[in-house]
């Protein structure tokens, strides 16, 4: 059996006094697309950053792959004058060294990513003029510039319109057809319901995790995790059973 690229066993995390994420497990393999999906302030972002090594964690994290992270748009200083190669090519920083410059290697790199995510025609523009949906484009390709094995996306189709959305989530599925895992924080839940290989509900910890076929049989967990009656519209309207 191919060796799970994250495995996340009893983990917490307190921030400022308070406990966030309480004894979650989680496990990543090769070629997933998860769709992590609680309300706002569930602590999805901040299981995230634990996994990444960003913030103090206790229990037992182990990361077999490269990872990529693509945060929440409004994290991003967009003012900043950079072109969008530019700004692909600065996901390289890490692996190349702040006092080094980018070699073939990584303009390569940059180059498929900006590719990938069909941003050449904008290679040259000012991050600062692109419009909501070319921005979280660039930031999914400076992550991709890395060459992930598993790309952490926390809420992408944040303020995006349908084609947009659309158009990233035939990315994901190219992605995680070649074996990329893909792991998506979201509280939309139409986009993931129908698109995820796998789902994890989650609300401090791991309320369920399935396949969306299955977990739609039961209203319950939904209804723990989001705080709604079983017979909520927002359910329904994902085909969770009432």
């Amino acid at each position: 059996m191919t060796k799970p690229y994250i495995c996340v066993d009893k983990l917490s995390v307190s921030l400022s006094g308070r406990r966030v994420v309480d004894n979650a497990s989680l496990t990543v393999h090769p070629g997933e697309f998860i769709g992590l999906l609680g309300p706002n302030g569930a602590g999805k972002t901040t299981l995230m950053r634990a996994i990444l090594g960003l913030i103090p964690a206790t229990g037992a994290i182990s990361v077999n792959a490269h990872l990529g992270y693509v945060p929440q748009r409004h994290d991003v200083e967009w003012d900043f004058p950079i072109s969008v190669s530019k700004a692909v090519l600065s996901g390289r920083t890490g692996l190349v060294g702040w006092l080094r410059r980018p070699g073939r290697k990584d303009r390569e790199a940059a180059r498929q990513a900006i590719a990938l995510t069909n941003l050449e025609e904008f290679a040259a523009r000012p991050i600062a003029q692109l419009s909501g949906g070319q921005r979280q484009r660039v930031l999914i390709a400076r992550a991709l510039a890395t060459q992930p094995q598993v790309l952490l996306l926390d809420e992408p189709f944040t303020g995006l319109d349908a084609p947009n959305t659309e158009d990233l989530l035939v990315l994901f599925d190219e992605l995680t057809s070649h074996g990329t895992s893909v792991v998506m924080s979201t509280h939309n839940l139409s986009e993931a319901a129908h698109s995820c290989s796998r789902l994890v509900l989650f609300n401090r910890g791991v309320v369920a995790d399935g396949p969306a076929e299955k977990l739609r049989l039961d209203p319950a967990p939904w209804s723990a995790a989001f705080g709604v009656k079983p017979s909520s519209p927002l359910l329904s309207a994902i085909g969770v059973a009432a």
